[in-house]
Parts: structure tokens; sequence; C-alpha cells
């Protein structure tokens, strides 16, 4: 006969198995009540390093207590009922016998470092996966007056926390995640991105002389690839000091082959032969545009990074840096663009740790290999 479960009985098939750290700060947590001197060879480690309440209220009620004799500690519980006591403040479902687990789940003591490495590695991970969110909900957040500068703030969060990582996590050479890079997201308001990018194209083409201010602007930040193309056109009629009008925009469009791909002769010339507005407030639209959808891109692909289990925190701090490089060179061109400066204590954090140091001699440096990343 088949058993009914009783709606009052706990279904332990629903509870998630914990992740290896779990068993890491257990095995660490474990050691230092055991030997409590470990605690000295796991510096730099904090509370909030830990995944649970529990972890983090045990290993601030150890840091804070003074160690006890080695002698009476081995004799005596004593210390443990203070580190309880003191953790419970903070975590009312300790008990006594969960301490005694963590003693006797740690397979060897003198291996603390090794797991706080990895309760350390863990901890970077979730830094970095909250840092790349909130990056990405600042992108999509339309309440924001003033977006771009709410999302360069956020980056430069992000920046910061991928520096402090990499001083406990330097990246290696040549060493990027493997992780699938998600697709780009699709524009939010796409009509509104075809229209803008139409009304540019044609306010270029009626006044290309005025092309010259936009030089920060290029075909990459169109959203469509035949405004892309276009834009190219346009820009190669001017650099060659050649006639630029709608005919001649279209017949420097069927040389570079773009009317191949479905567009009319009669769409382009309609579509370059309704000028409206200015071509610099039109290409600053785009070049937002485009720096919000690369924002938003960078922290998705940094977020996916930190969601796979096989990056390493070395492939971490690689990733999120080459990430936050493609977004700081249309970051540069915005700031051309609007006349806004990266701010000093910026710069410095994304120069990493090594900039913010007093300046030392030290060896010349090694050259680094073509195709490898230093």
């Amino acid at each position: 006969m088949s058993h009914s479960p009783d709606p009052d009985e706990d279904d332990l098939s629903t509870i998630p198995a914990p992740h290896p750290v779990f068993h890491a700060e257990q095995a660490l947590l474990g050691a230092l009540l055991l030997d409590p001197r470990l605690l000295g060879d796991v510096p730099g480690i904090s509370a909030d390093a830990f995944s649970t309440a529990a972890h983090a209220s045990l290993f601030a009620a150890i840091s804070a207590l003074p160690p006890p004799d080695p002698a009476e500690h081995a004799k005596s519980a004593a210390w443990l009922n203070q580190v309880l006591a003191a953790a419970r403040e903070e975590a009312r479902g300790l008990s006594a016998s969960y301490l005694h687990t963590l003693i006797q789940v740690c397979p060897w003591p003198r291996h603390a470092p090794a797991y706080a490495r990895m309760v350390e590695a863990e901890h970077a991970r979730r830094q970095l996966r909250a840092a790349a969110d909130r990056l990405v909900q600042t992108v999509h957040d339309a309440s924001l007056p003033e977006p771009v500068q709410a999302v360069l703030a956020e980056a430069d969060a992000l920046t910061v926390t991928v520096g402090d990582i990499a001083t406990r996590f330097p990246p290696r050479a040549g060493i990027l995640p493997r992780t699938p890079v998600p697709p780009p997201d699709a524009a939010a308001d796409p009509a509104e991105a075809v229209e803008e990018e139409q009304l540019l194209l044609a306010t270029a083409t009626a006044r290309p002389a005025d092309i010259e201010s936009v030089r920060w602007l290029l075909a990459e930040d169109f959203t469509q690839p035949l405004h892309a193309g276009l834009w190219q056109c346009l820009t190669t009629l001017v650099r060659r000091h050649e006639p630029v009008d709608p005919v001649t925009v279209l017949w420097e469009a069927q040389q570079r082959g773009l009317l191949h791909t479905g567009s009319e002769p009669g769409d382009v010339l309609r579509l370059l032969a309704e000028p409206a507005g200015s071509v610099e407030h039109w290409g600053r639209r785009a070049l937002t545009r485009s720096l919000l959808a690369t924002v938003d891109h960078a922290g998705r692909r940094i977020a996916a990074y930190a969601d796979d289990p096989m990056t390493t925190p070395f492939q971490l701090v690689a990733g999120a840096r080459r990430s936050l490089a493609d977004l700081g060179a249309i970051r540069t061109r915005w700031q051309h663009a609007t006349g806004h400066s990266l701010p000093q204590t910026v710069r410095a954090a994304r120069a990493g740790p090594a900039a913010r140091r007093a300046p030392t001699v030290s060896p010349p440096a090694r050259p680094v290999a073509a195709g490898r990343t230093p």
C-alpha cells in the first residue's frame, strides 16, 4: 500500500543539498574549535565571508574571545560554552550539539588555511555576483533621473570589488573563464532606437560637415546592421571629401553590399531624406543607448562567470577585468561626447592595488608574449 504523506510531515527531498563551500566552512570552524590557535593561520578572513548566519556568528565569536590555554582546552569545554553563548546572541538556533558536529566533521585541523581559502574564494564569487546584479538592475531602472551617471557609479563600484578580489586572488596570465557568454540583450525600445538612428542618418546626410563633430560615434553603436553600414558609408564619403547626398550614400551602400541583405534602394533613399534636429544630439542619443547596452552585457557576462562553479577566483578576476575593459572603451567615448571627466578615485581603482601603493624599486618587468593577457 502506498504511503500518503502527512501534511505536517517534513519533505526532506525538497531541501537542496548544501554547496561544497558549506562543508569547507564546517571544516574550518571545526578546526578552530578544536585548536583556537589556528586562527592566526587564517588571516584576512572575516565573518561576512561565511554563507550562513550561524557560521558567521560562530566565527565572529571565535575571533572575539581570547583563546584558551591549550592544556585547559583539552580537558574542559568551558571555552566552547563561551563561544556558543556569544554566537547565540546573533544566531539563536545554535546548539552545543552542532559545535560538536563541526568538530567531528573536520578531517584535518592543520588544513585550516586551505579551508579558509575555499571559504574566501566562494565569498569573492558572491561579492562579484551581487555587484554585477546591482549593475544590471541599475541599467534597467527607468525611474532614475540620470541613468548614465547612476550606471557608471555602479560600474565603478564593480571595478572596486574586482580590484579588492584581485588583491587576494591575483589573476594569472592567459587564464580566462570558459563560461559561455550570454547573448546581448534586446533594446528596451527597439522602435525608438530605429527611429532615432534614421533621424541621425538623414540629418548627417543633409549636413555632412557636422559628422566631424561626432567622431566619437562608431558604427558598432547602432542597433541595426543597415544603419551601421550606412554610417560607415557617410563617414567614408566625408573622409574622402566626396559629395554627400542620399544618392551618393546609396551608391556607396551598393559598393559595400548593403543592398544585398533585402534593403530596397527606394527605402534607403526615403530613410535618408527626412532630416531633423542636429547630428550631435542624435549621435549622443545613439552613444548613450550603446553605452547602456554595453554595461548590461558586461554585467550579465560577469554574473554568468560568477554563477559557474568551475570558474576559479583567478578566472573571475581576469574575466571581469576583460569585461570592464570593453566597458571602459565606450565610456571614454561617452566622456568625450558629453564633457564628463573620470574622477581621480575611479582612476586609482581601475589602476589596481599596485597603483595605489607607494612606489617601490623593482626589477624590470618581463615581456609578455603575444596573445597573452598580462
